[in-house]
C-alpha cells in the first residue's frame, strides 16, 4: 500500500503541473513580471527505497524542471499590450494535445495505484477473515 500511495502522490503531483501548464498557455510575463513568456514545467520522479517492503521501491517527485530548450512561439498580434515594435508577442511553447495526453496518463496511472491499494485492502480483509 506505500508503494501504492507514493505514486499517488507523484501522479497528483504532476497532474498539478499539467494544470499550470495548461493555464499558463497565454502567458506573456513570468513570475517577476517581466515580458518573458512562462517556461513549461514537467515532473521528475525518482525511486523511493524508504516507501515498501520485500525489495519492492516506492516513486517520489525529484524535481519539477522547467523545459528552457526550445525557443517560445513568435506570434504576430500588434493589438496584444505586450507586443514588440514589431507587433509580436512571445508565448510559451506549450503544446495542448501533449499536455492532454500526459493528463490522461496521469489519471490512469492515478486510478491504476487507488486500485492495487483496494486490492491490498480486500486481500487484507480476507486473511483476517482466514485466521479468525
Amino acid at each position: 500500500m506505500d508503494v501504492s500511495t507514493s505514486g499517488l502522490m507523484a501522479q497528483r503531483a504532476r497532474m498539478d503541473v499539467i494544470a499550470g501548464n495548461l493555464a499558463n498557455i497565454t502567458t506573456t510575463r513570468n513570475e517577476k513580471n517581466e515580458l518573458k513568456p512562462y517556461e513549461p514545467r514537467f515532473v521528475v520522479f525518482q525511486e523511493d527505497p524508504n516507501k515498501g517492503t520485500n525489495n519492492s521501491v516506492g516513486v517520489r517527485v525529484a524535481a519539477i524542471g522547467r523545459d528552457t530548450e526550445l525557443p517560445p512561439i513568435r506570434k504576430f498580434d500588434p493589438q496584444h499590450p505586450d507586443a514588440d515594435k514589431d507587433g509580436y508577442i512571445y508565448l510559451p511553447r506549450i503544446n495542448m494535445m501533449t499536455e492532454f495526453t500526459n493528463a490522461i496518463e496521469a489519471s490512469r496511472t492515478y486510478e491504476a495505484n487507488l486500485g492495487a491499494i483496494e486490492i491490498s485492502k480486500s486481500m487484507a480483509n480476507q486473511t483476517l477473515r482466514i485466521i479468525t
